[in-house]
């Protein structure tokens, strides 16, 4: 009972993280913590959902360096400040009241603040080998 339940819980996590992608410019439905959820979910639920969210040809990468390291690469959190950055820029733009708008500014320092504090992995160079 307790793996299904947490089938279900990974597979509505990571709805919700797809959900996230389509609909950048809301803030408060960030993709990584659904991924991340959906993730550990499965691998305590489903060997088989967790064996392909892992090697998903967009997702794997930052999920098994979240799962191997603890980290990421510069490049994905470079992009990852960017976007947040932008998403919440065009919401506090949009938000209706000051009060809003203060919000989302607490908001997103804590989330930059968090990004922030992700450990790098070293982005890998390609080896070329010379034929001679």
């Amino acid at each position: 009972m307790l793996r299904v339940l947490l089938a279900l819980i990974g597979l509505l996590s990571l709805a919700a993280g797809v959900l996230g992608i389509v609909l950048p410019l809301l803030p408060l439905l960030p993709t990584t913590p659904f991924l991340l959820l959906s993730a550990f979910c499965f691998a305590r639920s489903s060997q088989r959902l967790h064996h392909w969210l892992l090697n998903h040809r967009h997702f794997g990468v930052l999920l098994s360096n979240w799962e191997n390291h603890r980290g990421m690469k510069a490049s994905h959190k470079r992009r990852a400040i960017l976007f947040t950055m932008l998403s919440f820029t065009f919401s506090i733009v949009l938000a209706p009241m000051w009060e809003v708008r203060v919000f989302l500014i607490l908001m997103a320092v804590c989330v930059l603040t968090g990004i922030s504090r992700i450990s790098v992995i070293p982005d890998e160079q390609k080896s070329r080998t010379l034929i001679t």
